[in-house]
């Protein structure tokens, strides 16, 4: 991807992660960390050598600048026995490059690449954060309840270094701070078909109404 710029001063550009990346990835860690404490919600740790694995199974996109400084990250993880769930997660923008728009181009790079990995999965994810959901909300995913999400047992035992894990716990995982926003990509296709469907029918009639 070209670089884009975030102001007249700085560019930055979005790669698949790959072994390369390895160096970023306890800066990486300590990012989601100290994001987490700030806004005083849930933010689920991760460890540099996780980190890592994403990046080595090119399932991680990362923001760096033209002097190749860390500015933003966002990996995959899928879920089910069938791989039919897929989340983006640890979405992070360094606190610099906040409030430029970077946010959203790391989540939609990371939409993207998920949608060419796993084409029919399901991508959801949970969040505290208005921002991602909002971006989340214009890639075209919508707020669901827990019960519609992946039943992987892994996947939720991600949420125990969460501060608001026992929310969740007590809730019988049905409930808790985050909202939960999912993309289904047959819902997607049959949305489109009858898009389509309606805009020809509207077309026909306008032009029996001409004639």
């Amino acid at each position: 991807m070209n670089p884009k710029p975030l102001t007249d001063n700085v560019k930055v550009q979005i790669f698949t992660a790959n072994e390369d990346h390895f160096k970023y990835a306890e800066e990486i860690c300590q990012t989601i960390e100290d994001a987490a404490k700030v806004r005083g919600t849930g933010i689920a740790k991760r460890e540099p050598e996780y980190i890592k694995s994403k990046m080595r199974e090119g399932k991680a996109v990362i923001a760096l600048t033209e002097n190749g400084e860390f500015a933003g990250f966002c990996y995959i993880e899928s879920w089910g026995k069938e791989k039919n769930f897929v989340a983006n997660s640890g979405l992070i923008v360094k606190s610099q490059f906040r409030s430029m728009g970077l946010g959203k181009m790391i989540k939609k790079a990371a939409f993207e690449l998920s949608r060419k990995k796993f084409p029919t999965a399901k991508l959801f994810g949970i969040t505290t954060s208005p921002a991602v959901m909002k971006i989340n909300y214009e890639l075209g995913y919508r707020p669901v309840t827990f019960a519609q999400l992946t039943d992987d047992e892994d996947f939720w035992k991600g949420c125990e270094s969460c501060v608001n894990f026992d929310i969740l716990k007590r809730t019988n995982y049905k409930h808790c701070l985050c909202t939960a926003m999912l993309f289904d990509p047959e819902e997607k296709a049959k949305h489109q078909q009858n898009s389509t469907k309606d805009q020809v029918k509207y077309e026909q009639e306008k032009s029996s109404v001409s004639l």
